[in-house]
């Protein structure tokens, strides 16, 4: 019955279904790690997490897949807790926990039950002081690394397409290669190697520790300085980002997977990080495109000339750069360049006309419906107030992001898809069926 409320709470809680202000208190340790704590007491719930400044960026191009490997390998113990128990004790305690990596972060997090604050804390600030990183837990995580790519790329319909995409994309930069990254450099990487790629990058100072939920701000400072305080800085990491020269002619190309019996179509751009004002209109226009049955892709492919049996547009925003990709799969055989030009052409139209108030207006309300979904859930605000922090250099993003929603205009839609989603700036690839 415990777990049954305490779920219940878990979906239920944080902040109401309204724009309300996060209020937070942050601050550094002396070893560098900054925290972050927001309190809310309307649900006896609290979510634990450490965003680390690490993700598939930062590793060398002959030993791609290292951030994501972590993902794994930071589970398998600690000199504290033996191989294996760690989920056994978030479970045990009545707690969710997880860790996800991008090609910029990784993310660890558990939710408990508020009175298990003390057992969320001591968790990560084990995980950060002194795992375990062995051959034993290496071979083992391998393993299970392997068996990831197998299951959700290697024999996933479209599972490599946005591989294709971002190489083609970038040559320059370590966007080139997406997270999961090469098997074979992880099979030729050392123990020695893994050491050294967590003592560099899994570190106090690398690192944003955020607590929301149900708790008492002194308490949980005087918990974080406990068990926190005497973890050892890393060194200062320079990051030097590559630069793309831009795309100034039309980039052609085929791609072939195994596991697919329907082609595919799409159209990718390079385009602004996610800290761009610019991203934000790049992605209402990709809602104006494809998002519900309603867009206009969708409602033109789709229901109107029957040639698709889906078409899609997103904006991936990253730290430095993005890809917005659109894309379409053909229905009854149409020729893919069928399609291309139907994609083309509505790209045009955002280029050439303001789109109409209406659908300004449905715009907005969607996206600041996803704004206060981004924040209904205390894991929701601890990852957002992490991100603001790590990203945009300014925590209280995570107050201001909706105003910076509402000003842009329909003028800026149209600039964006004018400055950005050009013929002469684009990767159009066949994604086809290998026969």
């Amino acid at each position: 019955m415990k777990k049954r409320l305490f779920y219940f709470f878990l979906m239920a809680s944080a902040v109401s279904a309204s724009a309300q202000k996060i209020v937070y208190t942050e601050y550094d340790l002396k070893n560098g790690l900054h925290v972050i704590l927001h309190q809310d007491k309307s649900a006896p719930v609290v979510a634990v997490s450490v965003m680390y400044h690490v993700g598939s960026k930062d590793e060398q191009p002959n030993r791609t897949g290292f951030a994501h490997f972590f993902e794994h390998l930071l589970f398998e113990g600690s000199d504290n807790i033996k191989r294996g128990e760690f989920m056994k004790i978030v479970s045990s305690n009545g707690g969710q926990n997880n860790a996800n990596t991008t090609q910029d972060r990784t993310f660890y997090y558990e939710v408990f039950p508020s009175n298990q604050l003390a057992t969320g804390i001591w968790l990560e600030s084990e995980r950060m002081m002194h795992p375990v990183i062995n051959e034993v837990g290496v071979k083992t995580q391998n393993e299970v690394v392997k068996e990831e790519k197998r299951l959700r790329v290697d024999n996933q319909p479209y599972g490599n397409f946005f591989s294709e995409v971002m190489k083609h994309l970038f040559t320059k930069h370590p966007y080139n290669w997406v997270t999961i990254g090469s098997m074979a450099d992880l099979d030729a990487a050392t123990l020695d190697e893994f050491k050294a790629f967590n003592k560099k990058y899994y570190t106090p100072n690398n690192a944003v520790l955020t607590i929301a939920g149900d708790i008492d701000i002194a308490k949980t400072k005087t918990l974080i300085e406990s068990y926190f305080a005497d973890i050892p800085s890393g060194v200062a990491i320079t990051r030097t980002t590559a630069k793309e020269d831009p795309i100034t002619s039309e980039i052609i190309d085929t791609a072939y997977d195994n596991n697919i019996q329907i082609p595919a179509i799409l159209a990718a751009y390079r385009v602004p990080g996610e800290t761009s004002k610019e991203s934000k209109a790049l992605e209402m226009a990709s809602a104006v495109l494809s998002q519900g049955n309603s867009s206009r892709m969708s409602k033109k492919m789709v229901d109107d000339k029957k040639n698709s049996v889906q078409v899609g547009s997103f904006n991936y925003s990253l730290e430095d750069y993005g890809a917005y990709i659109i894309y379409a799969l053909p229905n009854n055989e149409t020729p893919l360049d069928t399609l291309l030009n139907d994609m083309n052409e509505e790209v045009i139209k955002l280029q050439t006309s303001l789109i109409s108030e209406s659908e300004f207006t449905k715009l907005q309300n969607q996206f600041e419906n996803d704004y206060i979904g981004k924040n209904s859930k205390m894991l929701g605000v601890a990852e957002n107030l992490a991100d603001g922090y790590t990203f945009y250099k300014n925590t209280n993003n995570i107050n201001t992001e909706l105003d910076e929603i509402r000003k842009i205009t329909r003028q800026d839609i149209q600039d964006v898809a004018k400055k950005y989603l050009n013929k002469n700036q684009r990767v159009v690839l066949y994604y086809l069926p290998k026969k």
